[in-house]
Order: C-alpha cells, then structure tokens, then sequence
C-alpha cells in the first residue's frame, strides 16, 4: 500500500484521473462531512470488499482509501484488507478529513456521491 498526500490527492481529483475514493467512516459521520466525490463505506461493512469492488468495476483500478486524520486506524486497515483481497492499486490518504480542511480544500455534506 502507498500512501499519497494531500496534494497529490487534489491533483488526482483536479485532472479528472481514475481514481475511486473511498470515506471509511460511518454513514453519520460521511454524512456530517466528507472530500468531494467520496464513496461511503464503513470499515465495519460486512460486504466491505465486495462494495469497493462494486465501486472500482475491477481490482486493478486506484482506489484511495481515508478516515478522519492521521490518528485514525481505520484507513489502513482497511487499504491492508483490500490488498489481501487482491487489488492491486490501494493508495491510503492518511491526512484524511483532517488534513484536507486545514489546506482549504472544499468539503461535501450529505449522502454518498452517485455510483457509476
């Protein structure tokens, strides 16, 4: 698993790039606030795998997974999950929502982005 910075991660965003970015928190908490375009599914989902499955289409395409801030454990646990799974282009944004509003960068409230 690598581990990407914030802005690398808004320049993924920026350009447009094939990237499925995935909110580990609960829905309460996706809900209050999460990065733009964001998926939510909870480190706790019994179908955890299968759901970002679902959401990438294949194990090869880059998948970002993030929580709430560096603290936070449930990040890379689950980007250690999804590897033993087989995907092979987990990236983990440790900084989270933390890092993300202290570099300004805009933050989205309510339900999950659309699938597609």
């Amino acid at each position: 698993m690598r581990r990407i910075e914030t802005d690398e991660l808004r320049r993924l965003l920026d350009r447009g790039e094939d990237v499925v970015l995935v909110n580990v928190l609960t829905p309460e908490m996706f809900e209050q606030e999460h990065i733009p375009g964001s998926h939510n599914v909870p480190a706790n989902d019994r179908d955890l795998v299968g759901e970002v499955e679902r959401l990438a289409g294949r194990k090869d395409r880059r998948v970002v997974v993030y929580c709430s801030g560096p603290r936070c454990q449930a990040s890379p646990a689950v980007a250690h999950r999804l590897e033993h799974a087989g995907f092979s282009n987990v990236l983990h944004y440790a900084g989270g929502m933390e890092q993300w509003k202290a570099a300004g960068y805009d933050v989205a409230h309510g339900a999950s982005a659309p699938t597609g």
